[in-house]
């Protein structure tokens, strides 16, 4: 059984329609139901579901037509962090998006490359684990996303070295589970750069394309403030980071 969603009730609304309009069930073009309508189906009040619908207007994912209601513009061209991806596993159990697939999985020990060896505090060339995949949707690569994860945890847990996708969560999920070894802490940091020819290649581009392309990256911490993973995101071209937040006075 999934957690209790503790989101305010304009929140849950929201979270109800985008998820429709990202998976395509709601195509652009298609009306959202009345306020008096979205009122009555939640139990709420009408400011709640105007607030809800105004939520939807700020991410850019619905217009008002003024005598006609609520248009879907369409699905967000939007890209997840590790930490989102994180986040979400914790009640689905699955790192995907809405109208997300991931393919390409792959899995090795391998020598630490000198971008990741200094986050474990190791040497470059010492063992790591290697874990990588591509995530999709209907619009084409979302991003590829690479797990990075200290090579002592192959002992128990073979299966973060096999070229498969992970049964039961993510690997920070499975790492919890066999050694009691939870994420305390959670470091993120967004860059932006223009694509090198290995980017090029990991997103499926032609060579020599000149494209600017979002870094995502992700420290997670035990209660050690020893990292159990380091993830990189590469975002496709094109792909945008939105998030909202309540702002309290």
């Amino acid at each position: 059984m999934g957690r209790a969603d503790n989101r305010p009730p304009y929140e849950r609304i929201a979270g109800h329609y985008r998820d429709l309009i990202s998976s395509g069930e709601l195509p652009p073009g298609a009306l959202l139901p009345s306020i008096r309508a979205v009122a009555h189906h939640w139990e709420v009040s009408t400011a709640t579901a105007d607030r809800a619908m105004k939520l939807l207007r700020e991410e850019k994912l619905v217009q008002g037509i003024q005598g006609i209601g609520t248009e879907v513009l369409g699905p967000p061209i939007s890209l997840s962090s590790g930490a989102e991806r994180h986040d979400r596993s914790g009640t689905t159990k699955s790192s995907w998006g809405a109208g997300e697939k991931s393919s390409g999985h792959t899995a090795a020990i391998v020598p630490a490359p000198d971008s990741v060896a200094p986050a474990f505090g190791i040497e470059p060339g010492d063992d790591v684990i290697r874990r990588s995949r591509v995530y999709r949707d209907a619009h084409g690569i979302v991003s590829h996303s690479t797990s990075w994860i200290p090579a002592e945890f192959a002992r128990a847990l073979p299966e973060l070295v096999r070229s498969e996708r992970l049964k039961g969560g993510l690997s920070l999920d499975l790492i919890a589970q066999a050694t009691g070894r939870r994420v305390v802490r959670r470091i993120d940091e967004e860059t932006a750069r223009i694509a090198t020819a290995e980017d090029l290649e990991l997103l499926e581009l032609e060579p020599g394309t000149v494209a600017a392309i979002l870094v995502l990256t992700a420290q997670f911490l035990d209660a050690d403030d020893q990292l159990l993973e380091y993830g990189v995101d590469l975002g496709a071209p094109g792909r945008t980071r939105m998030s909202t937040s309540e702002v309290v006075r």
